[in-house]
């Protein structure tokens, strides 16, 4: 189910964000840690498209999400050109215990035949790295495919939260902080780390749906 948008601002600057990968791989659930700090065991597809928003503060600045989750189902693929039209920043989702799922990323790349590449932030999540003794994708070849394609990367654990201030408060919001500067000029003062409270944060938002 998805949540009603957050009211906003006209002249926030909006980013839409969009979480793409196989079924289950648990874009779900890193939605929701993200969202609301919190994972839940209960497994609820996701039918077509779910659509949640929030509102962030990068170096001060109020910026506004947009963050879409995705059906990984294949009967739902060919909706993906319509899904990911204007995006700003797309996360590519495989979990670490799966290797299929790491081997399909070539073919959901391949979906985004009306994106321009070069004006879109990309981020490889690796997910589920809590479970480590059943890994069958390492971070080397995660690292090593991210680096091939330009795209920041990440391991991360929606069930434990491990990674996610590296993935969202560090890499990906810095990452908008530079490419989406006005004019796409660098910044002239010190990267500094952003800082987030994630739970003071979450109860600005409602989310009404399950996991993974």
């Amino acid at each position: 189910m998805s949540t009603t948008p957050q009211s906003v601002n006209p002249e926030i600057p909006k980013y839409k964000l969009i979480f793409l990968g196989d079924q289950n791989v648990g874009k779900s659930c890193i939605l929701n840690r993200f969202m609301n700090d919190t994972f839940t065991e209960e497994y609820q597809a996701t039918i077509g498209l779910d659509f949640q928003s929030k509102n962030v503060q990068i170096d001060n600045q109020d910026i506004h999400l947009l963050l879409y989750d995705t059906a990984g189902q294949e009967k739902f693929r060919s909706l993906i050109p319509m899904y990911t039209r204007d995006s700003n920043i797309i996360l590519l989702v495989y979990e670490i215990n799966n290797k299929e799922s790491f081997t399909h990323l070539p073919d959901w790349l391949n979906d985004l035949t009306n994106v321009n590449k070069d004006d879109v932030i990309f981020a490889l999540v690796g997910n589920k790295n809590d479970l480590e003794e059943q890994r069958q994708v390492s971070p080397e070849e995660g690292k090593k495919f991210a680096e091939d394609h330009g795209f920041l990367f990440q391991e991360v654990s929606a069930k434990t939260g491990d990674g996610f201030s590296d993935l969202f408060y560090k890499n990906l919001f810095e990452k908008i902080r530079i490419k989406f500067r006005p004019g796409g000029q660098q910044p002239t003062t010190e990267v500094k780390e952003i800082k987030f409270n994630i739970e003071q944060e979450a109860k600005k938002n409602e989310t009404k749906k399950g996991c993974c």
